[in-house]
């Protein structure tokens, strides 16, 4: 495994320098999933929550937070973003929703933090607009599945 970049020589912590870098098309998948009760899935699946419109909300949230990724992550780069994606899968036999991020930009580093920090919050707002009902709701398999772009080239899980 090679070094963690983002400590120098001397082992303190610092924001890796991307200035000679190249600036490259960039994309990266993320994923994640929460689980619920029958009755929680029920309400976002039929669209009877009180607070609206669960998945759109979260959707925009997703969106939202890989726009912030740079102000949370504390050694994360500001980058601009090309595009966002935020996309649902209703896993009713399971009584879970899983969403997808992928994020695009032309740069000097990648884009995997905007989708794991969109997958995130996007599951959390899911979590927050349902507590009321279903405090019980857990939030797994958060990954990134795919990237692309920059030196070390393409990497997908599993492959």
């Amino acid at each position: 495994m090679s070094q963690l970049t983002h400590f120098d020589e001397a082992g303190q912590a610092h924001m890796v320098d991307v200035g000679a870098k190249a600036e490259t098309a960039r994309r990266a998948v993320a994923e994640g999933w929460i689980r619920m009760e029958p009755a929680t899935f029920a309400l976002i699946k039929g669209g009877g929550h009180k607070k609206g419109d669960v998945i759109g909300i979260a959707r925009l949230a997703a969106i939202m937070a890989s726009k912030k990724t740079g102000e949370l992550i504390p050694l994360c780069h500001p980058i601009g973003l090309t595009r966002v994606a935020v996309e649902f899968e209703l896993a009713e036999a399971d009584s879970a929703v899983r969403i997808e991020v992928t994020a695009e930009t032309v740069g000097r580093t990648g884009v995997e933090m905007e989708a794991l920090t969109a997958v995130g919050v996007g599951l959390l707002t899911i979590y927050d607009m349902c507590k009321a009902v279903d405090r019980g709701m857990t939030i797994d398999g958060v990954r990134l599945l795919e990237k692309e772009g920059g030196k070390s080239g393409h990497w997908q899980a599993g492959a």
